[in-house]
């Protein structure tokens, strides 16, 4: 298969052309051929256009590449390695989604002949790729797997907006059904991650990896937002205390904040469910999420109490929220919890304006219900700096205190205006 691949011979396929696929798809077609299938056909046109439809990369990622993008069965049947990325959300209840996965599993069951090797990178929970998607390969291309076809689990670690630790630079955990299979993955694998690969002795072992890396980032993040509440009560900056402590060499530098996006936010839920599956309710990392998911309705709390000592009016309150996007410096907006942050404020009755510059406001309509502002006002009783975009880390005291009113607060989330906001109310978690 490896030689196959090198020679041309054959072709790699990524069923899921996201903020995952679509750079894994490209860094192997600088080396293979490659098909990358997605079901949207729109964004397939874009990205036969050289377009990024996440926004994470520029039309010059797409030189040099052999690639064909494709919405069509019978164009992914001519590839022989298959890799899925798609996503693996949770739904209104927080119970996984596993809907774009089996899916995702359907159409390779359609396409799999003998001899081909198929490799998940969705995040799932432990079992998922052997228990819940290979059996629907097997039913549907009436293959077995090892006797006839080849099975493994490579997590994704694709961090969007991250240009340093790229697809290349990232230490790739690969995982096979059997000696064989492992050997080979890592090899194609090994094609376009410089940093080498790890191997895992199994694939359950490789899906919990993956799990507990982000599981371990919530509960590290849970605790800095529970400390930012307390130590709020005392009258104590969070970010002074986090400076302090962290001069020792061995503390660990997490920060507060809102906790959105598809992994952090998402992941840890998938490994609580199986947990319950198995009859072990989850304690610690449930604990960690009810803070987590909870930090929206503490945020607008806070400036709700803010605008009744200093205002009364709560009803002819205004309120900017700066940021709408799951992090900084990226478009993605899924998972945003700044979303639950808008819907706290507007449901004590706030006017609400919101603002970012790398967000798309249709899509932010479609997803949440709300626009982005096509101006901003001078008189807003409170600003809330979600995300630290770039373009809002230049801002000084003279600009907030242009947009707001004489006894405003500005409720900067991410510390990033400390010892700099002197006209208005400064807090920070």
């Amino acid at each position: 298969m490896y030689q196959s691949l090198l020679n041309k011979e054959k072709k790699l396929a990524v069923i899921g052309l996201g903020y995952v696929g679509l750079p894994i798809a490209l860094e192997f077609a600088k080396k293979i051929k490659v098909i990358g299938f997605d079901i949207n056909a729109k964004r397939v046109e874009m990205m036969r256009n050289k377009i990024d439809p996440s926004q994470e990369l520029e039309s010059s990622a797409f030189d040099n590449c052999d690639i064909e993008f494709t919405n069509e069965l019978d164009v992914l049947r001519q590839a022989n390695f298959f890799i899925v990325a798609v996503p693996t959300p949770v739904d209104e209840h927080n119970v996984p989604d596993l809907v774009p996965v089996q899916r995702a599993s359907e159409t390779i069951g359609k396409v799999v002949k003998k001899g081909d090797y198929v490799v998940y990178e969705s995040t799932v929970y432990p079992g998922c790729t052997e228990e819940d998607c290979l059996p629907i390969i097997e039913k549907l291309s009436g293959l077995n797997n090892i006797t006839d076809f080849k099975l493994g689990y490579s997590p994704e670690r694709i961090n969007p907006g991250d240009k340093e630790h790229t697809l290349a630079k990232i230490i790739k955990v690969v995982s096979g059904c059997d000696a064989e299979s492992l050997e080979v993955i890592a090899k194609v694998y090994e094609l376009v991650v410089t940093a080498g690969v790890h191997k895992a002795s199994t694939i359950k072992v490789a899906e919990a990896a993956k799990i507990i890396e982000n599981t371990q980032r919530d509960l590290n993040i849970a605790l800095m937002n529970e400390l930012s509440i307390i130590f709020d009560k005392m009258n104590i900056n969070t970010y002074e205390v986090l400076e302090a402590a962290g001069t020792k060499w061995n503390f660990l530098k997490f920060q507060p904040g809102l906790v959105g996006g598809h992994c952090i936010g998402v992941d840890p839920y998938y490994l609580t469910y199986k947990s319950k599956e198995l009859g072990y309710d989850s304690q610690v990392i449930l604990a960690g999420r009810v803070i987590n998911d909870g930090m929206a309705n503490y945020v607008a709390k806070k400036v709700l109490q803010h605008i009744i000592q200093n205002s009364g009016n709560v009803k002819n309150a205004k309120v900017l929220v700066m940021g709408a996007t799951f992090k900084e410096n990226v478009s993605d907006i899924r998972n945003s919890k700044v979303a639950d942050v808008v819907k706290e404020l507007k449901s004590f009755s706030l006017n609400v304006d919101v603002t970012d510059p790398h967000a798309e406001s249709d899509e932010l309509k479609h997803e949440y219900g709300f626009e982005l502002a096509a101006n901003t006002a001078t008189d807003y009783d409170a600003v809330i700096v979600t995300v630290p975009h770039n373009e809002y880390r230049k801002l000084d005291d003279a600009y907030f205190a242009s947009i707001t009113k004489e006894k405003a607060m500005v409720a900067d989330l991410k510390g990033i205006y400390r010892s700099k906001i002197n006209s208005r109310v400064y807090w920070s978690l």
